[in-house]
């Protein structure tokens, strides 16, 4: 593009004088020429008598991007799709690398996204409070594989513990950001959740990503972020009033369905932890009931009872 504009300015620029001004070798801009001339088919030639590249016939605009209708709907929603991303360190970039993109498209691109604009959107209902200035230094240092020292502190703990991790991938797992790192304390992998982390410094220390470590695979038996070292046959039963919705989302890799008689359905899948299938199953109320492992059935009954409890404690609640 810088090539085209130094043609298109009437400069008559050379290989000598662009790579002095790229900072490339000459080697460069002439596979470059040739790019643009074969693969873009521009129509660039050679000005003896100026001593320099011209264009022959007039060119409209840079030919970077070929792109179709549906492409430039799906980037439009790309950047409704940023929602999860505000106010972090990558809204700002993201959004410099849509508005080059679309700058850059073919001027005969054209496309009224006005319906599109009313009709579809992204929302989250529980935004996380994110630190700002503390999520950047750890996206940072995740990317750099810099060694960190953070105060982190943990639900329910009032103290924030010192921990040295070595930062492995930030991930955004329905809505929610997630660290992986090792944690030099327990010496392990261990999740930690960004909003948590009270303060943040680099060690100075870079380390070597580890080529085992693969944030698929410890999350194949996750039904969210938490994982263990079992595996279990979980097996959960939804009554006809729900099954429909059940069948109509793909809740994990490993699930598969049964059809009941009477219009529910069970949910089977291979989990190893139970943290957050447990409080999914209570979100459902009566109409979900776990049926295996026995472990998930005993945790559940236990739960279900500390809110019976609470319930009935005898606290008056207004009209």
């Amino acid at each position: 593009m810088r090539i085209h504009q130094e043609v298109q300015s009437g400069s008559y620029p050379n290989a000598s004088s662009l790579a002095r001004e790229f900072e490339i070798s000459t080697k460069s801009v002439y596979r470059d020429i040739e790019f643009m001339r074969s693969s873009l088919e521009l129509p660039l030639e050679w000005d003896g008598s100026r001593n320099g590249f011209c264009y022959t016939e007039e060119v409209g605009s840079f030919p970077t991007i070929q792109i179709s209708e549906g492409e430039l709907v799906a980037l439009f929603l790309a950047e409704k799709a940023l929602q999860q991303y505000r106010g972090t360190s990558f809204e700002r970039p993201l959004l410099s690398a849509i508005k080059k993109m679309t700058q850059s498209m073919p001027e005969t691109i054209s496309l009224d996204l006005s319906e599109a604009q009313q009709a579809i959107s992204f929302s989250t209902r529980a935004e996380p409070i994110l630190d700002l200035e503390i999520f950047d230094l750890v996206a940072r240092a995740t990317s750099q594989r810099q060694q960190l020292a953070i105060e982190y502190r943990k639900p329910g703990q009032t103290k924030a513990e010192e921990r040295t991790i070595d930062p492995y991938h930030l991930a955004n797992i329905n809505g929610e950001w997630f660290l992986f790192a090792f944690d030099h304390l327990r010496q392990d992998m261990r999740t930690f959740v960004p909003t948590r982390i009270r303060s943040v410094k680099p060690t100075g220390v870079v380390f070597p990503r580890p080529k085992k470590f693969s944030l698929e695979s410890r999350l194949r038996h996750s039904f969210g972020v938490h994982s263990g070292k079992a595996l279990y046959d979980v097996v959960i039963r939804f009554d006809s009033r729900v099954a429909d919705m059940i069948r109509e989302k793909k809740w994990h890799d490993s699930q598969k369905l049964v059809d009941l008689e009477d219009g529910g359905v069970d949910l089977s899948f291979q989990l190893s932890s139970f943290r957050e299938v447990e409080r999914w199953v209570l979100s459902w109320g009566g109409d979900a009931l776990a049926l295996s492992p026995p472990e998930l059935v005993a945790s559940i009954r236990s739960a279900a009872e500390r809110l019976r409890t609470a319930h009935t404690s005898g606290v008056e609640i207004p009209p």
